[in-house]
Formats: structure tokens, C-alpha cells, sequence
């Protein structure tokens, strides 16, 4: 038996609202953008340090904060990891601190204070300076934007260059809409989310490409029928692979992000979102813009597309 067997939903009929859906959430995701000054960039994009250190037993984060604040270091990323006893800390670059203390030891030797120093255990230390985190902000761009253009490339070799626009389209709205609702959430960009949204790129031109792919050989056999109605039913031939694909990729996604741990939520939310909003514009916002370029440019009557 198969899911969604011989539907008839009128998916085209459905595009205004779509449309308005995609508008209003690109519109947020891009007005939320401009009041941050753009993503909550991570400490791999803007610079700092990382630490990792280990108690030895399960230790009070909400403690270990105030300990770190204390000594002047107010804008620390504090978190605990696996079984509470080993916290990672992320300060920002432009903490420093007079006489040519460190930033590791202003930390640890509070630490040491309260827990004693026998139970530390400085796991590992990290430092990104300016530059690197600069070049690593530039190398970020420039592989979603390699990506997308291959993708277009591709797209409109294999199909039409109709249908590489409009993927590309669909992508762009993709990454934004990610962007957005990250920035929204105060989530912090960093390159395991960079890595997410290029994941997200992949995921979403597969499924364009199986509707494309559909699109294409209906209209080798079916070239005299309305080129609407030949989406359309293009559109519910497909819709069950669709679904079950992306319900089983979320299945998966979910229980990344609820048992994965904290270190990998961001990257697995931005995946969640991805994939939701991915699935939705291959449907709503991919076709639609083929069907409109289509009416922009008739054919003959009778003629093949």
C-alpha cells in the first residue's frame, strides 16, 4: 500500500498564500538581521578563546558562572557537557585583564579557589584571533555562494535554466529564513551551523531535483496539457516521497537534538529548520516560480515546451 496514493491536491492553487507565507518570513528573518547588525556570530567568526575544563564530579553551573563573573568577564558562553562535571567556556575577544594576566589563568585560578586544585583539569584551550576569524567569515561565504552557483549550474544543464533560477531562488529563501530564525532565537552562527546550512543546501536542491525530474518527464508525455495543471500533477506524484523522506529525517534530527547533547543542538536545529523550510519551498516556492516564468514566456499552441 502506498502513503498518499492518487491525490489531487491543488498545490498551485495554494501559491498567493504561499508566497505571502515565504515574504513574511524573509521579511523578519531580514529585519531581525539588520537590528543584530547581522548573525550572533560565534566565537569561531568574531574571535576569543574556548576552554574546556574538567571538576572531576558534577558541579552547579549556575555557580560557575557567578564565579566567572566575578571576575570581570560578564559576557562568558558557559556550559556544562555530558555528565555535568566537565564545562566548556567560550569568552569573547576583547576581554582583557591588567598586568598581563591571561584570560585562562584569571578563570582557572578563580575556579581553583572555590573547587581546590586538585579537582581542575584544563582539557583544552582554544584561540581565535581577529584575522582567522575574519578569514574564517569570508572561506563561510564563499562556500555557500560556490554552492549555489553550481548548484544553478547544474540544475540548469541537466534541466532548464528556468528551473536553476528558481532553485537557487528556493535556496536563498532557505539559508535567509535559517539566518532569521537563528538570529531570532539568539543562537550564535558558527561554522557547525555553517556546515548545517550547507547540509541544508544539499538536502533541498535532492528534493527540487526529484519534482524537476517529474516536471520534466510529464511534459515529454503530457506536453499538450496546461502547464499548471501538468505541475500539479507532477506535484502529487511526488508528494509522498517528499513527506516520508522529510518525516524520517526529522525523526532523526530530533533525537540528535534532545539526546545529542548541547554541543551539537545548534547544529541540529539548524538542520531541523532547514529541512521544514527546505520541503516547504521545493513545493510552494520552486514550482510556482517555473509556472510563472512559464506563463512570462507561451509557447506555441500545441507546441512542446
Amino acid at each position: 500500500m502506498q502513503f498518499l496514493a492518487n491525490t489531487n491536491w491543488n498545490f498551485l492553487g495554494k501559491k498567493k498564500i504561499a508566497f505571502a507565507i515565504s515574504g513574511l518570513l524573509i521579511l523578519a528573518s531580514v529585519v531581525a538581521i539588520i537590528i543584530n547588525k547581522g548573525p550572533i556570530y560565534n566565537i569561531d567568526f568574531k574571535g576569543g578563546q574556548v576552554l574546556e575544563i574538567g571538576f572531576g564530579s558534577v558541579v552547579d553551573i549556575g555557580k560557575v558562572r557567578d564565579i566567572v563573573e566575578a571576575t570581570g568577564i560578564k559576557d562568558a558562553e558557559i556550559q556544562s557537557i555530558g555528565d555535568g562535571s566537565v564545562v566548556l567556556f567560550r569568552v569573547p575577544a576583547d576581554v582583557e585583564f591588567e598586568g598581563g594576566i591571561s584570560v585562562t589563568d584569571a578563570i582557572t585560578e578563580q575556579l581553583k579557589t572555590e573547587f581546590g586544585e586538585e579537582s581542575l583539569n584544563l582539557r583544552r584551550q582554544e584561540i581565535v584571533g581577529p584575522k582567522v576569524s575574519n578569514e574564517l567569515r569570508k572561506q563561510a561565504l564563499w562556500a555557500t555562494l560556490i554552492a549555489l552557483v553550481g548548484i544553478l549550474i547544474y540544475v540548469s544543464i541537466r534541466f532548464k535554466f528556468r528551473f536553476g533560477i528558481a532553485a537557487v531562488i528556493a535556496l536563498f529563501h532557505d539559508v535567509i529564513i535559517t539566518i532569521g530564525i537563528f538570529t531570532i532565537l539568539g543562537r550564535e552562527f558558527s561554522l557547525p551551523v555553517v556546515a548545517a546550512i550547507l547540509t541544508i543546501v544539499g538536502y533541498s536542491i535532492n528534493d527540487t531535483i526529484v519534482i524537476s525530474d517529474r516536471i520534466r518527464e510529464n511534459i515529454r508525455i503530457l506536453y499538450r496539457e496546461k502547464f499548471e495543471d501538468l505541475v500539479n500533477r507532477s506535484l502529487n506524484q511526488t508528494i509522498s516521497r517528499t513527506i516520508i523522506t522529510s518525516l524520517v529525517v526529522l525523526i532523526v534530527l530530533l533525537c540528535i537534538f534532545f539526546f545529542g547533547g548541547p554541543v551539537i543542538h545548534d547544529f541540529s536545529l539548524a538542520l531541523i529548520i532547514g529541512v521544514i523550510i527546505g520541503t516547504y519551498s521545493s513545493v510552494y516556492v520552486v514550482s510556482p516560480i517555473v509556472v510563472a516564468w512559464e506563463h512570462a514566456s507561451p509557447k506555441k499552441v500545441g507546441g512542446k515546451r
